[in-house]
């Protein structure tokens, strides 16, 4: 059957002595990835095998003495596409949130040398992350996050690098940098050392597909050269690789790696404090520019501070 809406809801209700049939209920349109609005109500992107799977949902609901309507709709009052489409991507931040800690404790724990189960344990986080991306439908920008991860916790069992050339920054001047949407503490930070040290020209982008811009230059994405690598974050690569050697630079550099790797490497604990007020303009509703823009200030001034 074809599908023309943009979402499908679920209204639903259950007779009050159905307490198991609810949280069944439940676990399943949470497996399924389904975003609750209010009690008794699930959304769902409009695709056939969504359809399919409400259907059947439905279907229980009525066996257990229950009601049930699947509506396709294309508006929901109060909430435009952009709305629903960040608190699907919220729902899987947390999903993913539940899973980075994990990640960062393997890969520290194995830092120097991988232990008998580590194969195991990164066979069974990637299983994890596997289900979460399945129903990850708008490609939720903290997925990468992961990704990263379990690259740099792959790189363990291997020694191939090819990361540590040196780059000429005059090569760089006037080039479109690539960055996943809502910036946060690495990415922010690398983007003002762009500016300031390799290219004052640079012009920001933000997607999560490299195919689609084949011109620009990524950082602080999956598979991308300039990328965390072995156990340095983004900013650490930019500053070896393009031989940095400014004292406030190195000193953030530090900052950065701690913010964003939560390894406690350095005990350098400063850079949190921007690291948690960009989590809250990008709660805010500010754009990934403006989260740029504000973040670059912030970097701006603690340099200078630095340098005093």
């Amino acid at each position: 059957m074809a599908i023309s809406s943009k979402w499908l809801l679920l209204l639903y209700g259950l007779p009050t002595n159905k307490g198991a049939a609810r949280v069944n209920l439940w676990r399943q349109l949470k497996k399924c990835g389904a975003l609750p609005l209010k009690t008794s109500a699930y959304l769902l992107p409009a695709r056939p095998e969504h359809y399919e799977r409400l259907q059947w949902l439905a279907q229980q609901v009525r066996d257990r003495g229950g009601e049930a309507t699947i509506i396709h709709v294309t508006e929901i009052e109060g909430l435009n596409h952009e709305d629903i489409v960040r608190q699907f991507n919220e729902a899987r931040a947390a999903d993913y949130g539940v899973l980075l800690p994990a990640l960062r404790q393997l890969v520290a724990q194995n830092k120097k040398r991988t232990g008998e189960s580590f194969a195991a344990d990164l066979e069974s986080l990637g299983r994890q992350f596997a289900d979460v991306r399945r129903i990850d439908f708008f490609d939720c920008p903290r997925a990468q996050d992961a990704q990263m991860l379990f690259k740099r916790a792959a790189s363990l069992r291997s020694a191939r690098t090819n990361t540590s050339r040196p780059l000429t920054a005059k090569k760089f001047i006037g080039k479109t940098w690539l960055t996943r949407p809502r910036p946060e503490i690495d990415r922010v930070g690398s983007a003002w050392l762009i500016r300031k040290f390799i290219d004052p020209k640079a012009r920001f982008i933000f997607d999560g597909d490299l195919a689609r811009h084949p011109d620009a230059i990524p950082y602080d994405m999956f598979e991308a050269e300039l990328s965390h690598h072995g156990d340095d974050c983004t900013f650490e690569t930019l500053v070896k690789r393009f031989k940095i050697t400014d004292k406030a630079v190195l000193k953030i550099a530090r900052m950065v790696h701690d913010a964003d790797l939560e390894d406690g490497k350095f005990q350098a604990t400063e850079c949190v404090g921007i690291d948690r007020v960009l989590k809250g303009w990008a709660k805010h509703g500010l754009s990934d520019e403006e989260l740029l823009k504000r973040g670059g200030e912030c970097f701006e001034a603690l340099y200078q501070h630095l340098k005093k």
